[in-house]
């Protein structure tokens, strides 16, 4: 067909080998390949369901039954096999030379789907005419090659071909088909016509102006004998669709079985509509698609969004029947708390611990109380009986808000991470008090304080071979003798533009000190001073180690904040990774509400190191992970990153074997060491059984000491605490 030379091949092929008792000859459309000679080409038409119809249909399918012998080996068994590309190729580009054809996706595939069929009912025919008697058995002896049929099939493919057919296998699903095929219990009674012709046929006679016909009036019509007479059982059926049509909508006939189906009591099958022929697929029909059974991720997605949503609600929930009992429930104290109420507070900020009286008295959180005259509380007035309260940590993780933040819409303690929360005065309590035991029993192993204040103090000559937290001491002894031993001070201490990208002052106050004296629940002052201090002891002046190490504020994107501001988050770490033009890892120290953990990012390889001491996964932070996976395919878009297909959707999440800790407050100090032993390992890719160099199963204490003591160091050597 390529030719001249094949197309005179084909055009001599009957003469020499036709068998004279046959009168008719091979079908090769000489009258097509003539047109095609002299440019002539056919016009086709297709129908509202992209069916081929009109005059030159027929001879198109024709058509295409001759190329398809001649192109595709009888010895093909699956149509969909890779191999006959080139072949499926070659009869679309054969039939765009002859066809007025548009060369789109959907008319090939219809096309190509046509010439399938030929092919099977091509090999069916060899079978039934070549390889079985006139019962429509298989004969024992070796069929003769058949020669009328030498253009098409060579004498290696025909004996191939036999032992394909006489496969025992084979037989019996030809034997199954057969016998289902040979007594249907609604027989099609017109021949070669097909659906779509028939269809065409009907509204040409009837000159209906309509452009298609409902699947059961074709069904019906198509079993019709030449006499017009319909069975009563055809009928009946196509009765039992009329009175379905009326009661099922459009919509429920494609998402479940059509009523043809439903009156016929058989399955739908996908990719087809039973009643309109080849070609007419639901997208075609209802003009969207048939939905497919959903898949395992689909169906798990599905149920993570109603989890969601149930979880909506019982917020919702939560926060109304709270706003029902606030004004009683803040009347309403335990005999503790009446005891231990405190109706004075220190002016300015003091670090606090929060309290809840019901369902049972308890300690949920730490703070800082803000008792400042006139404060506001988003831009509205306190209710009476309160103060302003920031939230740093949460020790109870389902505690609700005493009052629930209508403008968030937050309702849970947890939620509540670095913002301002409006708390009864009876269910604040002072950390002075609560530490003074504490600070007594360790100034008693301090010894006394030197009278001049300016000098660090010298501590006692500890036993031999014992830890001794020298910096530990000496801060604590700086602090007791200086303002900060005052509520509400603080230290500013501030954070170059390199760190975090934007230049900020982060706010230590006492608490926060306590915090490590006390080896309790970090807050995020002490995660970014730590951070402060790796740039400043190890990234400063070393350009490898700042060009390939950066940080994530923890300020800015948390927990809370991302419940609240997701874009602000998201656009601040697109900002974050934009910055940099060589493969960068991103350190972010992530607060979830009641705990730390670091996720070690690099954005150019779309990989993420998670990082976590507890041993959980990241699919128990569905919030984070989605704000990283959108902020990475952002930045993605925005650097206009090339990305293979197979990895589009997929950014890398790793989790990383790192030591556990063994209590429930240590998160905070495990971060800050993993962050320590990634930089001073000075390489981008962790392995995900940690370095060799410091793995282990578990932090010791002393390992922890040891990041303690940098800290107080630093704040030492910084004079952020002067006498």
């Amino acid at each position: 067909m390529a030719s001249d030379q094949e197309n005179s091949q084909d055009a001599n092929a009957p003469d020499d080998t036709s068998e004279k008792e046959i009168t008719r000859g091979i079908t090769i459309m000489k009258s097509i390949i003539r047109d095609r000679d002299k440019a002539v080409t056919y016009n086709v038409n297709w129908n509202a369901d992209n069916q081929l119809i009109g005059s030159n249909a027929a001879k198109l399918a024709s058509y295409i039954g001759t190329l398809v012998r001649m192109h595709i080996p009888i010895t093909a068994t699956r149509w969909s096999n890779k191999e006959l590309g080139s072949a499926k190729d070659k009869i679309w580009t054969e039939i765009l030379r002859s066809f007025n054809i548009e060369d789109t996706t959907i008319r090939k595939k219809y096309i190509l789907q046509l010439a399938g069929k030929r092919h099977r009912g091509w090999r069916t025919f060899l079978t039934n005419k070549y390889l079985k008697d006139k019962e429509k058995k298989f004969v024992e002896y070796d069929p003769e090659y058949p020669v009328k049929y030498a253009i098409f099939i060579t004498e290696e493919e025909w004996v191939a071909f036999v032992d394909q057919r006489r496969d025992e296998n084979f037989k019996k699903v030809s034997a199954t088909n057969r016998e289902r095929a040979s007594n249907p219990t609604y027989a099609y009674k017109k021949g070669r016509l097909g659906y779509a012709r028939l269809e065409e046929k009907i509204l040409d006679e009837t000159k209906s102006d309509a452009t298609s016909l409902p699947p059961h009036v074709l069904w019906k019509e198509a079993r019709v004998g030449k006499d017009g007479t319909v069975r009563d059982d055809v009928q009946h059926i196509y009765d039992e669709c009329e009175t379905l049509s009326q009661s099922i909508s459009t919509a429920e006939d494609q998402e479940n079985r059509s009523v043809l189906s439903r009156a016929l009591n058989v399955p739908e099958y996908p990719g087809r509509v039973r009643g309109k022929g080849h070609g007419c697929t639901p997208t075609s029909l209802y003009k969207n698609p048939r939905r497919r059974n959903p898949s395992n991720q689909e169906v798990m997605e599905t149920l993570q969004a109603l989890q969601a949503q149930v979880l909506q609600l019982q917020k919702d929930n939560e926060r109304y029947r709270c706003m029902e009992k606030c004004s009683s429930q803040l009347k309403e104290t335990s005999e503790k708390a009446s005891i231990n109420c405190q109706n004075k507070f220190p002016e300015g900020i003091s670090s606090c611990q929060l309290y809840l009286s019901s369902p049972t008295y308890r300690l949920v959180g730490k703070g800082k109380v803000h008792n400042t005259s006139g404060d506001l509380l988003h831009h509205r007035p306190l209710p009476d009986g309160h103060l302003k309260v920031s939230v740093d940590v949460v020790l109870d993780k389902d505690a609700l808000l005493p009052i629930p933040d209508i403008v968030s819409e937050t309702t849970l303690l947890r939620d509540a991470i670095g913002s301002f929360v409006a708390w009864p005065l009876d269910l604040i309590f002072i950390d002075d008090e609560v530490f003074a035991q504490g600070s007594q029993q360790l100034s008693q192993k301090i010894g006394s304080r030197q009278k001049n204040k300016r000098d660090l103090p010298v501590t006692s000559l500890p036993k031999k071979g014992a830890f001794v937290p020298r910096y530990q001491i000496s801060l604590e002894t700086l602090v007791d003798s200086s303002d900060m031993a005052t509520a509400g001070a603080i230290r500013l201490l501030d954070m170059e533009e390199d760190i975090f990208g934007y230049s900020c002052t982060e706010t230590i106050g006492k608490e926060d000190l306590e915090h490590i004296f006390r080896h309790q629940e970090l807050g995020v002052g002490v995660i970014h001073t730590y951070i402060r201090f790796l740039y400043d002891n190890f990234m400063r002046g070393n350009d490898q180690l700042s060009n390939r190490f950066r940080f994530v504020s923890s300020s800015l994107v948390n927990k809370a904040l991302i419940c609240r501001e997701p874009d602000s988050c998201r656009e601040y770490l697109v900002k974050r990774f934009m910055a940099s033009s060589t493969n960068n890892l991103y350190l972010w120290p992530y607060n979830s509400g009641c705990h730390w953990l670091l996720l070690a990012i690099d954005p150019l390889k779309e990989v993420v190191y998670f990082l976590n001491s507890i041993d959980g996964e990241w699919t128990n932070y569905p919030d984070m992970k989605q704000l990283v996976d959108t902020s990475i395919k952002v930045f993605r878009s925005q650097r206009q990153a090339r990305v293979p297909r197979t990895k589009s959707s997929n950014i890398t999440w790793i989790k990383v074997q790192c030591p556990l800790q063994r209590n429930g407050i240590d998160c905070g100090y495990f971060v800050m060491r993993f962050m320590r032993e990634i930089i001073n390992m000075n390489q981008i890719e962790i392995p995900i059984t940690y370095f060799d160099e410091y793995k282990c199963a578990h932090y010791t204490r002393l390992q922890l000491e040891q990041i303690k003591e940098e800290l107080c160091q630093y704040f030492i050597e910084k004079r952020l605490i002067s006498i």
